[in-house]
């Protein structure tokens, strides 16, 4: 791997929604699971265990956006039309369940608190599916033409290797949720989290082992770079050791040590999706010919480089208020007078 600047962008770009996945990741399990609570004290909770941290983790999502389509047009235009029905679906299921959390208080009645909590969770569940869905498609490969153009129709991206992978990040987010419960509750709630983390682990290890036997099986060259490094498999073998950590951690009580190993996982993940797609940003299939490469879809080196400069400034800057803000609303959750 040559680090040049289009390799700089790319390992960036993957930085950039890894953030995304590790932050906002827990706050979409914590609405998948949001309709487990049966009481209405307890869904306040688990509201408000995300509610100073939740707009400031979708920053991550706007900033990998905003970077993709500054260092590689060409893949943001091709993507973002092709998948142009199923990107809008993600934009409505992430506006409405914000839409739920602050409109789900401004009114007493029970009608009201439970259709904004269905609201909630459906869409919380809705984007975990297709975010996964949309990054199984990027790695199964999508019908490009020769002017790099999607060639394909919304029904085919609905193929059931993607459909798997989207299945597999609820699961993960799920389980991210839950573990991410643990830390910020207690009592009744905390015990009720505990379970459910532990059939979340259960069910996300299980996906976990069918997408990766899928992968082998029916996406072949997402294997390639591996096989033709035997290093990397160090990478592959880290994702294993942070996956089966989890359990371990959580069975000894050690709900912070879970949480981080929760994050390795989708840091090594990530790892092993961008390590397996270098060059390619969007494999074409079944013509390879018209993939869109790091090399053939990017800005101009100046552009590149102008870019690098902002982002040198910029990232630290989002680092910092997000440090900042998990420092200042730590600890565990009460509910007070102005609480969701």
């Amino acid at each position: 791997m040559t680090f040049d600047l289009n390799t700089i962008w790319f390992v960036l770009v993957g930085v950039l929604f890894t953030g995304y996945a590790m932050l906002d990741g827990f706050d979409l399990g914590i609405g998948a699971l949001h309709l487990f609570a049966s009481k209405d004290e307890e869904r306040r909770l688990m509201l408000n265990s995300i509610g100073p941290v939740w707009d400031g983790n979708e920053v991550w999502l706007v900033t990998g956006g905003g970077a993709l389509f500054a260092a590689f047009p060409d893949v943001y235009a091709t993507v973002f039309s092709g998948f142009y029905l199923a990107f809008i679906l993600l934009l409505f299921a992430l506006i409405f369940r914000a839409v739920a959390i602050e409109f789900r208080g401004k009114q007493p009645m029970r009608w009201w608190r439970r259709m904004w909590d269905i609201g909630f969770a459906a869409g919380s569940i809705l984007s975990a599916l297709l975010i996964g869905v949309a990054m199984g498609n990027i790695a199964a490969g999508i019908p490009i033409d020769a002017r790099g153009e999607f060639a394909g129709t919304f029904l085919g991206l609905l193929r059931p290797y993607p459909l798997l992978l989207g299945v597999t990040t609820v699961a993960l987010f799920m389980m991210h949720g839950a573990i991410y419960g643990l830390l910020k509750t207690e009592g009744e709630l905390h015990d009720k989290l505990r379970r459910w983390a532990m059939n979340s682990i259960i069910f996300f290890v299980i996906c976990a082992a069918v997408t990766t036997m899928a992968t082998l099986l029916y996406v072949p060259h997402m294997a390639a770079r591996v096989r033709q490094n035997p290093w990397l498999f160090s990478v592959a073998i880290a994702n294993m050791l942070a996956i089966a950590n989890i359990p371990r951690e959580f069975y000894h009580g050690r709900d912070w040590r879970a949480f981080l190993s929760s994050c390795a996982t989708m840091l090594t993940l990530m790892m092993l999706f961008g390590l397996d797609q270098y060059p390619y940003m969007v494999f074409s299939q079944p013509e390879a010919g018209n993939s869109l490469t790091i090399y053939n879809a990017c800005s101009s080196p100046k552009t590149l480089e102008i870019m690098l400069i902002i982002a040198g400034i910029g990232i630290p800057v989002v680092l910092a208020y997000t440090a900042c803000i998990y420092w200042i609303f730590r600890g565990k959750v009460k509910l007070e007078r102005t609480s969701y």
